[in-house]
C-alpha cells in the first residue's frame, strides 16, 4: 500500500491534512473515512480499515477534522456541522482528482457527520457507521460536567481522552439542534452498521436506532469485546475484514484478472501493523490470508508464520499430488491428510558433512480408503514428485529488485 500526505482546503480556508492510501494494483473505487470525535486520522481503526480496503484495490482518504490532529485550525472554533462541511469538502477534492467516493465511513461523531453528509454526495453507494451515536448531541455526555460553564461563559476547557480541548457554547448549541432522522430516511445507499454490545460511550441502542430508521438495503454487525474506539488490532482486523467483504457488493468491484506471464497471479505481502510483524498476504485478486509471528516472538499470532506457510505449501502440494494420481488411476483413495514439521538440523547429520545448519521438513500421510499395499506404495512415491516438494530439495535463486 502506497500512502500519500496531501492537504487540501476545507470550507472555511483552513488547510486540512489528509493521508490518501493508495492500491498497488489497480484501483477500482475510493472511500472516505471520517474519525471520531477528537480523535485523528492516524488511529488504530482508521489505519486498520485503510490498509485493508486498500488491499482489495479501494483507495482511501482519511483526514483530520479542522483543530485536529494536522489539521489548522482551532478546535473551538468547530461544530458538528463544521465537521459534515469539511467532509463534503473532502469529497469534493477526491472528485476534482476523479476520484469521487462512492463509500463513506465513519466512526463514533465521524459516523453521525457520515450520515448527515450521505444525502447531499451524489456518488455514495454505500455507507459505514462504526459506534455511531443517534443523536448527534449525546458526545456532550463526556463533557456534561463542564456543560454550565460552557453556557455561563460561552466555552471551557474540557478533558477528552486524556488531552485538553476547548469547547465553544456554539459547538454545544450546533450538536444540540442536530437530527439524523431524516437523512437516514432518505439515504440512497446501502447501509451497514456496526456497534460494540457493551460500548460504555455510546450505548447500542443507538445502532439500533439507526438501523430501524434506515431503509434497506441495510446491515447490522456488532464487533464483540472491542472498546468504543476500537484499540485493538484484532478487533480493528475484524472490522476491516467484515467492511472489505460487505464493501464489495454494494460497489459492484471488478476484481482484474492477473498479470499475463503469471498464471497463479502475483503473491503481494503487505505490512499490517507496523508496530509488531503482522502481514497481509494477497495472492491475486481473491485471496488474502494473515502472516504473523508468535507471541514469544514478538508476534501477535494471528495468522501463521513464515514458515508455516512454506510448511502448508508442501502439505498442500503433497495432497493435491497424491489426489490427481490416484483419480487417474481410478484408486479408492477417500481422503489425504499431510502433516508438516519443519526443523533445522546440522548438515552433517544430513548427510552433508558441513557445519551449518540446513532446513528439514517432516512429511506425515495418511491415506484413507479400501488400497492396496502396493498401491499405497506408489502413493508414498508419487508423494515425492510434488512440484513444491521437489524445488525444496533443488537449490533456488531468489532475484531481488527495489521498487
Amino acid at each position: 500500500m502506497a500512502t500519500e500526505r496531501i492537504t487540501f482546503t476545507g470550507p472555511k480556508g483552513v488547510e486540512l491534512a489528509a493521508r490518501l492510501d493508495l492500491p498497488e494494483g489497480p484501483h477500482l473505487a475510493t472511500a472516505l473515512f471520517a474519525h471520531c470525535f477528537t480523535c485523528s486520522k492516524d488511529g488504530l481503526a482508521a489505519r486498520r480499515i485503510s490498509a485493508r480496503l486498500a488491499a482489495m484495490g479501494i483507495a482511501v482518504l482519511r483526514f483530520d477534522f479542522t483543530g485536529l490532529g494536522q489539521s489548522k485550525g482551532a478546535f473551538e472554533d468547530t461544530s458538528f456541522s463544521s465537521n459534515v462541511d469539511d467532509l463534503i469538502a473532502a469529497y469534493e477534492y477526491l472528485g476534482e482528482r476523479n476520484m469521487a467516493p462512492a463509500l463513506l465511513i465513519g466512526h463514533s461523531l465521524g459516523g453521525a457527520a457520515v450520515l448527515k453528509a450521505a444525502a447531499r454526495l451524489p456518488n455514495v453507494r454505500a455507507v459505514v457507521t462504526l459506534g455511531a451515536p443517534f443523536d448527534p448531541a449525546h458526545v456532550t455526555h463526556s463533557f456534561a460536567q463542564s456543560l454550565p460553564e460552557i453556557s455561563a461563559k460561552g466555552q471551557a476547557e474540557v478533558n477528552l481522552g486524556g488531552r485538553p480541548f476547548t469547547v465553544s457554547k456554539a459547538f454545544v448549541e450546533d450538536v444540540q439542534g442536530a437530527t439524523l432522522a431524516p437523512e437516514i430516511g432518505k439515504l440512497n445507499a446501502a447501509l451497514l452498521v456496526m456497534h460494540v454490545p457493551r460500548d460504555e460511550v455510546v450505548s447500542i441502542d443507538n445502532a439500533a436506532q439507526i438501523f430501524i430508521a434506515a431503509k434497506h438495503p441495510k446491515s447490522f454487525v456488532t464487533l464483540d469485546n472491542a472498546d468504543h474506539l476500537i484499540t485493538r488490532g484484532e478487533d480493528a482486523e475484524y472490522a476491516a475484514d467484515i467492511i472489505a467483504t460487505w464493501a464489495d457488493r454494494y460497489l459492484a468491484l471488478k476484481s482484474p484478472a492477473p498479470p499475463p506471464g503469471a498464471p497463479e497471479g502475483i503473491v503481494r505481502v503487505s505490512e499490517a501493523d507496523p508496530d509488531g510483524f503482522l502481514q497481509d498476504v494477497n495472492a491475486g485478486p481473491h485471496h488474502h490470508a494473515l502472516a504473523d509471528e508468535p507471541l514469544a516472538y514478538g508476534g501477535t499470532n494471528r495468522g501463521m508464520s513464515p514458515y508455516g506457510f512454506l510448511s502448508a505449501g508442501l502439505g498442500a502440494c503433497t495432497s493435491m499430488t497424491i489426489r490427481m494420481y490416484a483419480r487417474r488411476k481410478g484408486w479408492p483413495l477417500e481422503s489425504v491428510s499431510v502433516d508438516i514439521y519443519h526443523d533445522k538440523v546440522h548438515a552433517q547429520d544430513a548427510g552433508t558433512g558441513a557445519a551449518e545448519k540446513v532446513d528439514t521438513w517432516h512429511r506425515r500421510i495418511r491415506l484413507d480408503g479400501a488400497l492396496s499395499d502396493e498401491q499405497r506404495q506408489r502413493l508414498l512415491e508419487i508423494a515425492d514428485k510434488c512440484p513444491v516438494h521437489r524445488t525444496l530439495e533443488r537449490s533456488s535463486t531468489v532475484v531481488t529488485e527495489l521498487l
